[in-house]
């Protein structure tokens, strides 16, 4: 089945889909430092126009639309402006979009603060829209742990099935719990991923040159270099450090909050809303882009192309974990293959009547 992405990133939501066995036709993201690393990895050009641009009879034919818009907006860390904010609007660009390209399915992806009590109104207008485009719809609060990713990271997905297939998703169950072992229906439930399965073998990080930029020779591993510099206040007024058998805080898109490399020292809470490093001569640093992009599971074969390491956090904290997408992905594969046998099914049977009939009808004297 082909998908058109939007707002694609670096691809972490496509390459998910990749993985269940989907093609991507389309993808599209206005911001041109991606083309490289996407083209790379994807083996398909970004479309660089802004999405108030997309008109659906110009898209190419496909069965779905995939796209995470822009959570800024909606995010309770930032200003929580919502629909109020040019980046909120972008969600209802995507929305027209869908409505006029008619797709079997769409996928969405945000943060939970959409579903705030600040946005839950402008929230449901959103499914509203969706459902008046001409689709069944329904929407979860997903936490990227449960389905083998390593940091605690919870995110909105909405999946639309288009009324005419009368078929509505239902989430994926989670395969992986803290303590594992056997859920309450009895599915066997797998360890949550700790950071030394997901970072252990990595040879050790480098840090970046002057101003923060690509180590252009020496790198052992690709994209194993992290940033330097002081850490701010906001950054030490709350834990940063999680151990190695522990999951990781969740990936930020931007490097300066990159969560501490887990052989980092203790960190001490010293007064309301600041922490220090513990002991006498502290060695920590932050994790590296490829340490970052382990933890949002892309593959060590993906590589992101930047000249500042702030650009390749960036790509990689926006992304949508690669196995969160898959196991979205997956489910949708499975909806659709289960539809076309029976519709099979259905076909065969009255096909097989019609003969009947036929022979019936032209037996008669």
């Amino acid at each position: 089945m082909d998908v058109i992405s939007l707002f694609s990133g670096c691809g972490g939501l496509d390459l998910g889909f990749e993985q269940a066995g989907f093609k991507i036709a389309f993808a599209n993201d206005i911001d041109k430092s991606l083309d490289e690393t996407y083209e790379l990895n994807h083996k398909l050009k970004l479309d660089n126009r802004s999405i108030e641009d997309l008109k659906g009879k110009g898209l190419p034919e496909s069965d779905g639309i995939i796209g995470g818009p822009p959570c800024q907006s909606w995010s309770l860390a930032g200003k929580m402006l919502g629909a109020k904010d040019r980046r909120g609007m972008l969600f209802f660009e995507y929305v027209r979009v869908i409505e006029e390209k008619q797709p079997k399915f769409f996928v969405a992806e945000n943060v939970p603060g959409i579903v705030s009590s600040a946005h839950i109104a402008e929230f449901k207008k959103l499914l509203s829209l969706f459902e008046e485009a001409g689709y069944i719809v329904s929407y979860k609060v997903l936490d990227a742990r449960d389905y083998g990713v390593p940091q605690e990271r919870k995110r909105v997905i909405i999946v639309g099935y288009r009324k005419d297939l009368r078929m509505k998703f239902q989430f994926p169950q989670p395969t992986y719990s803290k303590q594992g072992g056997k859920a309450i229906d009895g599915r066997q439930m797998q360890k949550y991923i700790t950071l030394k399965e997901a970072l252990g073998d990595l040879p050790e990080a480098v840090p970046a040159v002057e101003k923060n930029r690509h180590v252009e020779e020496g790198l052992l591993f690709p994209n194993q270099e992290y940033m330097t510099g002081s850490f701010s206040t906001i950054y030490m007024s709350r834990n940063r450090l999680k151990k190695w058998n522990d999951c990781s805080y969740t990936i930020q898109a931007g490097g300066r909050h990159a969560p501490l490399h887990p052989s980092s020292s203790q960190m001490c809470k010293v007064s309301a809303d600041k922490w220090i490093f513990a002991g006498e001569s502290p060695k920590y640093r932050r994790l590296s882009v490829r340490e970052a992009a382990r933890i949002q599971t892309f593959p060590d074969n993906f590589i992101f192309i930047y000249k500042r390491l702030a650009d390749g956090y960036k790509m990689v904290g926006n992304a949508v974990p690669v196995k969160l997408a898959y196991a979205v992905a997956k489910k949708i594969a499975e909806d659709f293959a289960l539809a076309a046998g029976s519709s099979s099914k259905i076909t065969k049977k009255r096909s097989r009547k019609t003969v009947i009939n036929n022979a019936l009808l032209y037996s008669k004297p």
